[in-house]
């Protein structure tokens, strides 16, 4: 008897999340909540038999879905700084890294810039009962409303740290983002300490761009 769709994706999600341990994703939390949320979920029809892959996908409207282990680097450099508490995520694409972040507990709120987007994803959190709070508009400029953010998380690369976002992180809180052009971008943390700001810079990944006031504008 052949056996549900269901459990053929959990069988590959959890070969995704061993792969992810194998890449050194350690933190435990991150772990347990990429073994829950159903990234197959947050595909269009075309590529969902690619889902649980370690690559980028189409999504649509010139934007993709990151792979897993970029989702799950940035994921867990966001743990380790900022636990818990309120959390900006800048461009919901797809909506998995917002649902990332919600099941690991944070008070997610997202921006997306693009209509189709923010309209699919709004309609699928609404069916899988995720309460992520999401807003249409520049992500570049934050959601200023709901802030100070513990923790905010950028899902495309911006050609240099947008200030709007800067003003926006909590006293203490950490700014996770690529920095750079089409070349490649550097994973960039900024940690805020009162009127101080630190930047580490680490890993070169491959984004699509931050299209905003203070990002890229759309001729670039």
């Amino acid at each position: 008897m052949q056996k549900p769709e269901y459990d053929e994706y959990e069988l590959q999600r959890r070969e995704m999340v061993r792969q992810l341990r194998l890449y050194g994703i350690v933190n435990e939390r991150v772990l347990k909540a990429f073994s829950e949320v159903e990234r197959h979920r947050f595909f269009i029809p075309e590529y969902r038999n690619r889902a649980y892959e370690d690559c980028a996908c189409p999504i649509g409207y010139g934007q993709t879905i990151s792979q897993p282990f970029t989702v799950a680097y940035m994921t867990s450099m966001l743990a380790e700084r900022c636990p818990s508490g309120n959390v900006l995520e800048i461009g919901t694409g797809s909506g998995y890294q917002a649902a990332i972040l919600d099941a690991m507990g944070y008070e997610v709120r997202s921006v997306e810039r693009l209509p189709e987007l923010h309209e699919r994803v709004a309609k699928l959190f609404g069916e899988l009962g995720i309460p992520v709070e999401l807003r249409l508009g520049d992500g570049s400029l934050g959601w200023p409303e709901h802030a100070p953010y513990q923790g905010i998380i950028v899902t495309a690369a911006a050609p240099r740290i947008p200030h709007a976002l800067k003003e926006q992180l909590a006293d203490g809180g950490s700014l996770i983002i690529p920095v750079g052009g089409a070349e490649g971008q550097v994973m960039t943390v900024l940690t805020r300490e009162g009127y101080t700001f630190h930047k580490d810079t680490f890993e070169t990944f491959a984004f699509v761009p931050l299209v905003g006031r203070e990002g890229w504008r759309r001729d670039d």
